[in-house]
C-alpha cells in the first residue's frame, strides 16, 4: 500500500481527500500545513505528497523549496485554488511534479497519483516493465522475454528511438503532440522537423510489430500515444 501525505489547511477538504484516497486503497496521512508536513516526513514513510499552496505558517511553495533544496525527490501533486499561469509556472519551477486546480475531480486526481507513482518507480529503478517487455534506461536496451534482471540479451536501440518509446510507455494512454516529443527528445535548436518523429515511430512499429505487450497509436490531428495491451 502506498502512503500519501495530504497537506491541506482546510479541515473538511483534507478529510475529504483522505477519504477518497482510503477508498482507492491508499494510506492517507493528514497534515494541516507545511510545518506539520515536515514533522510527518521525519516520522513516517511517504510515497507521494498532495499539497495545497495557501496555508498558514508555511505555504506550499516554501515547503516544496525546502524539500527540493534538501535533495528530496518525492513526487508532489499541487492541488490549489490558484489558477493563473504564473501560479502554475512558479509551482513547476520550484519543483512540483504535477498541478491541479480546485474544485478537484476525484477520478482525475487518482489517475494523476497513479501516473506520478509509476513515474517515480521508473526513475528510481531506471527501467520500465510492460508485460514481458522491459526497457533498460541506462543501456538503451529492450528485452521482450520478461527477464528484468539484466539488459544482456536484449535489443539495443538508437538513443532517439529508445527515448521516444520510453516516453510513450511511461505515460500510457497520454497523447503527446509531435512538437512536445520534438522539444523533449531532440535538441531545441535541432534542424529536424516534426516529420522526424513520424520516421522514428515508423521504425519502432517495425521493430515491435509482433510485440503483444504494447502498441503505439496515432491520434489523428494530435500526435501519438502508447497503449498497454495487457
Amino acid at each position: 500500500m502506498f502512503d500519501i501525505l495530504v497537506v491541506e489547511d482546510d479541515f473538511n477538504t483534507r478529510r475529504l481527500m483522505c477519504t477518497v484516497l482510503d477508498r482507492y486503497g491508499y494510506n492517507a496521512i493528514p497534515a494541516s500545513n507545511g510545518v506539520d508536513a515536515l514533522n510527518q516526513l521525519d516520522k513516517k514513510h511517504v510515497d507521494l505528497i498532495i499539497l495545497d499552496i495557501m496555508m498558514p505558517q508555511m505555504d506550499g511553495y516554501e515547503f516544496t523549496r525546502i524539500l527540493r533544496d534538501g535533495g528530496n525527490t518525492l513526487p508532489i501533486l499541487m492541488v490549489t485554488a490558484k489558477q493563473t499561469p504564473a501560479d502554475k509556472h512558479k509551482g513547476f519551477l520550484i519543483g512540483t511534479d504535477d498541478y491541479m486546480t480546485k474544485p478537484v475531480d476525484e477520478e482525475e486526481m487518482i489517475l494523476r497519483i497513479a501516473a506520478l507513482l509509476r513515474r517515480s518507480r521508473v526513475v528510481s529503478e531506471r527501467k520500465l516493465t510492460v508485460g514481458n517487455t522491459v526497457l533498460f534506461f541506462d543501456s538503451l536496451t529492450v528485452r521482450t522475454d520478461g527477464d528484468s534482471s539484466s539488459p544482456a540479451g536484449g535489443m539495443e536501440l538508437p538513443q532517439k528511438e529508445f527515448m521516444l518509446l520510453f516516453k510513450l510507455l511511461s505515460y500510457p494512454n497520454k497523447i503527446f503532440t509531435r512538437r512536445q516529443l520534438m522539444d523533449e527528445i531532440w535538441d531545441m535548436d535541432s534542424d529536424s522537423d516534426e516529420r522526424t518523429v513520424d520516421v522514428h515511430i515508423s521504425r519502432l512499429r517495425d521493430r515491435f510489430r509482433e510485440n503483444p505487450d504494447f502498441e503505439i497509436i496515432t491520434v489523428r490531428g494530435l500526435g501519438y500515444k502508447g497503449v498497454y495491451l495487457k
